[in-house]
């Protein structure tokens, strides 16, 4: 299991900036084709595929925690009824769901992306054990946290329970000991990765939570899902942007990006809607590019990890000549890299790879809008944003 986990963290950051590359000029290629042809069709096919690859990665990389997460206080209740409808469509109408959110239930620090991630794998598995229909329950609670209701291995504490329960065929002890390795399924080889439960398993806990499962054949499944209670008010959840084109903008942004087709990648998004791009291909560059600039800069786009030149050490120098500088991190690497950069995406503007044209738009207007945070930005001392003591 480490094993694959190495390999998937290994392989990660070319595979996304590929994956990126492959989007992006899907996304050109598109628009000029236009209509729909058979070229259009082909290009779509193409850009949905890198979309299922870019998930595959991160299924390997929950698993194996070494993601980055965008932490935030959350209650689940809200998630939960966010996604409800959205639930109901994916089940189909021979399936009943159920929602029983528990009053005062507290909040929990976790990435609302991720924690959606979650819920969604734990429905599809248990719409999967009901082919004849049946109802599935979200229900959530709270426990105090002692041996006698949270599971085997649970820190004390109060936590907040999200559980998914079915009536559906439920699963032997031999079955049930095997659910969370990556790769086993009980489907047939064309429904699924076997990467639902075990990436279910990798997000619980590099989120510091814990959880617990109960089956039997013919009497459904339970799943119950234990993180630690935090007493803070929820955060806002991100309300989704797919599809809203992000309008663009005069100010000048130094993009420092040392693959080279990803650059010019991200240069021609970002001219195309009106910005002036400076680009360079390594800290070194993107120092004397500003040098040279005589303009002001507004933001600077930059890659995590570089030769010679982190991009946190870029954003330093480049912030104490610039104090009004934003800065966006861009990163197809693990939490383990980005955190030895003293990056970590809770506290900065972060751009996980792979990402498509619109998201990198709406994101760069985001930081461009944001209120000035008062001098150069702050990343806090690394620490391992999940459990495992990694």
């Amino acid at each position: 299991m480490e094993a694959v986990g190495r390999l998937a963290g290994g392989v990660a950051h070319d595979f996304n900036n590929v994956l990126t590359v492959i989007t992006g000029r899907c996304h050109f290629l598109k628009q000029r084709v236009g209509g729909d042809s058979p070229a259009t069709r082909d290009v779509t096919l193409i850009h949905d595929a890198a979309l299922r690859a870019a998930a595959l990665t991160r299924q390997l990389l929950a698993f194996s925690r070494r993601q980055v997460l965008e932490m935030r206080v959350l209650d689940v209740n809200s998630v939960v009824a966010q996604m409800e409808k959205m639930l109901r469509r994916l089940i189909g109408e021979d399936i009943d769901l159920v929602t029983v959110p528990a009053q005062d239930l507290g909040c929990v620090r976790a990435d609302p992306g991720q924690l959606e991630q979650v819920l969604l794998n734990l429905i599809v598995n248990a719409r999967d054990a009901m082919p004849r229909g049946g109802r599935i329950t979200i229900e959530t609670a709270s426990v105090i946290g002692g041996a006698e209701d949270g599971p085997a291995g649970s820190p004390p504490g109060p936590h907040t329970v999200l559980a998914v329960s079915d009536n559906g065929c439920g699963m032997d002890p031999e079955t049930l000991s095997h659910i969370f390795e990556p790769f086993f399924t009980t489907k047939g080889r064309d429904r699924g990765t076997g990467l639902g439960l075990a990436t279910v398993y990798g997000i619980v806990t590099q989120s510091g939570g814990h959880i617990a499962v109960e089956s039997e054949p013919g009497r459904g499944t339970v799943f119950r899902i234990y993180l630690p209670r935090v007493d803070e008010p929820p955060d806002a959840l991100p309300a989704s942007a797919a599809g809203v084109e992000a309008r663009g903008g005069r100010e000048t942004i130094l993009l420092t990006e040392d693959a080279q087709e990803l650059r010019d990648l991200a240069r021609e998004v970002l001219a195309q809607r009106g910005y002036q791009v400076l680009a360079a291909a390594d800290g070194t560059a993107a120092l004397a590019v500003a040098a040279q600039h005589p303009g002001p800069i507004h933001l600077l786009l930059t890659d995590v990890v570089m030769p010679r030149m982190s991009g946190r050490e870029l954003a330093e120098e480049l912030t104490a000549r610039h104090p009004g500088l934003k800065v966006l991190y861009m990163s197809g690497y693990t939490d383990d890299a980005v955190l030895r950069h003293g990056v970590l995406r809770s506290a900065v503007a972060f751009l996980q790879k792979p990402f498509g044209p619109g998201v990198l738009a709406r994101k760069v207007r985001e930081i461009l809008d944001a209120p000035p945070a008062g001098g150069q930005p702050e990343a806090p001392a690394a620490q391992a944003s999940g459990a495992g003591g990694r």
